[in-house]
C-alpha cells in the first residue's frame, strides 16, 4: 500500500495536494507519447509520488512501470497548480495536482503499455491529438505546443 492510500485511511475524501511529476516523451519524429487511463481518457504520462522520492525518480519509476521505457534526459518544463487541477473522484476522494512537468526526448525500451493502469500509449502529433484527450492536456498542448517543439528542437 502506498502513500496516498495510507493518508486516505487517515483523512477520509477530504481534498489533498497531491504531487503529480509527468513527463513529455518527444520521439525523433517530433510527436508527443500520450497514454489513455482507465476511464478511458488520454494524457501525459505520470504519476504520483511517494515519500522520500524525488520528482525525477517518481517520473522514471513511473514510466518504468506503466511503459517499460527507462527515460534517460529530463528537463523541467514547468509546474502547474491551481484551480483547474481539482478532481473529484466517483468514491468522492477529492484532490488537487501539482503537477511537475518534464520533457525527455531520450529514452530506451520497447513501449509497452501495463494494461493496468495505462491501457493503451502512442505517439501523436500535436495537431492530430486522439479523441479523448482531457481537456486541460489538449488546451495546454495547444498553448504550449509552439514553445515545446523549440525546447525540445533537434
Amino acid at each position: 500500500m502506498g502513500y496516498i492510500e495510507e493518508l486516505r485511511k487517515v483523512v477520509g475524501t477530504r481534498p489533498l495536494i497531491l504531487v503529480r511529476p509527468s513527463v513529455v516523451i518527444r520521439n525523433a519524429a517530433g510527436e508527443i507519447l500520450l497514454v489513455q487511463y482507465r476511464d478511458n481518457t488520454w494524457g501525459i504520462p505520470g504519476g504520483l509520488m511517494e515519500l522520500g522520492e524525488s520528482a525525477e525518480d517518481c517520473a522514471r519509476r513511473e514510466i518504468r512501470e506503466e511503459l517499460g521505457l527507462e527515460l534517460k534526459n529530463l528537463s523541467l518544463f514547468g509546474v502547474f497548480s491551481g484551480k483547474e487541477l481539482y478532481t473529484k473522484l466517483r468514491n468522492g476522494d477529492e484532490y488537487y495536482n501539482v503537477v511537475i512537468g518534464y520533457i525527455c526526448t531520450e529514452y530506451e525500451g520497447e513501449l509497452k503499455p501495463d494494461g493496468v493502469e495505462v491501457r493503451e500509449a502512442g505517439f501523436y502529433k500535436t495537431t492530430h491529438l486522439p479523441e479523448g484527450t482531457n481537456p486541460l492536456v489538449k488546451s495546454r498542448i495547444g498553448e504550449l505546443g509552439n514553445y515545446v517543439k523549440r525546447f525540445v528542437a533537434p
